[in-house]
């Protein structure tokens, strides 16, 4: 069904709207974007697009372009002294799931998705004011302040792409609880080129965990994560993180060393640990953090965003706006709900502080690499062997 004409409106340039931003070009939408920031500008740090994610962005034309940016050294899980507890086989990764996961600067997607969109569609300065849903007959209502001048536009489509903070979220549904506190802090840096022969790693300590990821041009993308309470910061951060990693295996201190003060990014993980009880409202469409805000032990909150715009602009192809939105909301709200209460799961465990579970973790999962690894793999496959609605709107394998 032709929808050329039909207006869109995507609040939020992050890698969910601009995602959602794409396919509905591609699909003969006219799109605006607005983005509360004064510009697309470098943030963020890195970010692992899974395979699921790799064949959403191959659905609208940049998954080739992301993988000729990322590197992904295979490596595994391994303690603090960087003895491994389980070692990724790349080949059985690629006979599961087709291939690997692609690791990229979190500006180089937004760079590549938004140069796909046609000049001037992303308004940037923009903060949404208000929203009306619309109906079946009515089309929704955005207003907005953009450079400081009130807009206002008329849409077929609002995609509400606008984060864990969601005001339009809280304006559908304003009985429903907001992000809680998982606990857990996370601190993520960018290194500049550390050298070659570097492994992909997840460390698991005693309440710690470390990520290191390289990347195509020799830099490094590290997180580390914590129990703390919601709100601390130190007076230098990357003090803080020397002092609490420093002595773990290379290359973590060495990154350390190597990056500026200034560029390392800490945040708290907060999380929609009650869903909302659709993704949808009137011409309304949550996408990303603003429907399912999820902690980043399963490392899929970004590639559940892309699922999400590649959904419904699929959906959006075979059907008119009402009906495509209920389809969505079917397809997208049991996954993500599961796989955002899978990785508070796995964050309990892996950020726990007593020896004792820390003991039964290791020893498990070191058995798990060493006589079953099949098990491990097999944990993979429900966010993993995702694959994208057909062009035309059929359903892919969404759950």
């Amino acid at each position: 069904m032709a929808m050329d004409g039909r207006r869109a409106v995507v609040i939020g340039a992050g890698i969910g709207g601009l995602t959602a931003a794409r396919g509905l070009v591609d699909g003969g939408w006219q799109v605006t974007v607005f983005e509360r920031a004064d510009g697309l500008r470098p943030v963020g740090a890195g970010l692992a697009v899974a395979p699921n994610a790799l064949r959403g962005l191959d659905a609208i034309g940049v998954g080739a372009d992301v993988r000729a940016l990322s590197a992904l050294g295979m490596g595994g899980v391994c303690r603090p002294d960087g003895r491994w507890m389980i070692r990724i086989d790349a080949a059985e990764l690629q006979r599961r799931f087709g291939e690997t996961a692609a690791v990229v600067r979190r500006s180089a997607l937004v760079d590549l998705l938004a140069g796909g969109l046609p000049s001037g569609a992303v308004r940037a300065s923009a903060q949404v004011t208000e929203v009306e849903p619309g109906d079946e007959r009515r089309p929704a209502l955005v207003r907005a302040t953009v450079s400081g001048a009130a807009t206002e536009i008329e849409a077929d489509l609002v995609v509400a792409a606008d984060g864990i903070d969601s005001r339009t979220r809280a304006a559908l549904f304003p009985d429903l609880p907001g992000p809680v506190y998982s606990g857990h802090t996370v601190w993520r840096i960018l290194t500049p080129p550390l050298g070659s022969g570097l492994s992909s790693t997840e460390t698991w300590g005693r309440g710690a965990v470390v990520g290191v990821m390289p990347l195509a041009d020799g830099g490094v993308y590290l997180y580390f994560a914590v129990p703390a309470p919601p709100g601390q910061r130190a007076a230098d951060e990357r003090a803080e993180l020397v002092r609490r990693f420093g002595g773990w295996h290379a290359p973590i201190p060495k990154a350390l060393d190597a990056v500026d003060p200034d560029d390392v990014l800490r945040n708290d993980i907060y999380w929609l640990a009650t869903p909302p009880p659709a993704f949808h409202r009137g011409r309304v469409a949550l996408v990303g953090d603003a429907a399912h805000a999820m902690t980043p032990y399963l490392g899929q909150g970004g590639c559940q965003a892309i699922e999400d715009a590649v959904t419904l602009a699929r959906f959006l192809a075979a059907d008119q706006v009402p009906a495509a939105l209920a389809r969505y909301t079917d397809a997208r709200l049991p996954r993500t709900s599961r796989i955002a209460r899978q990785s508070a799961r796995v964050g309990s465990v892996v950020q726990t502080r007593s020896h004792v579970v820390r003991a039964l973790r290791d020893t498990a999962l070191a058995a798990v690499g060493r006589f079953a690894p099949q098990l491990f793999y097999g944990s993979l496959e429900s966010a993993l062997e995702w694959r994208p609605p057909a062009p035309d709107g059929r359903a892919g394998r969404l759950r």
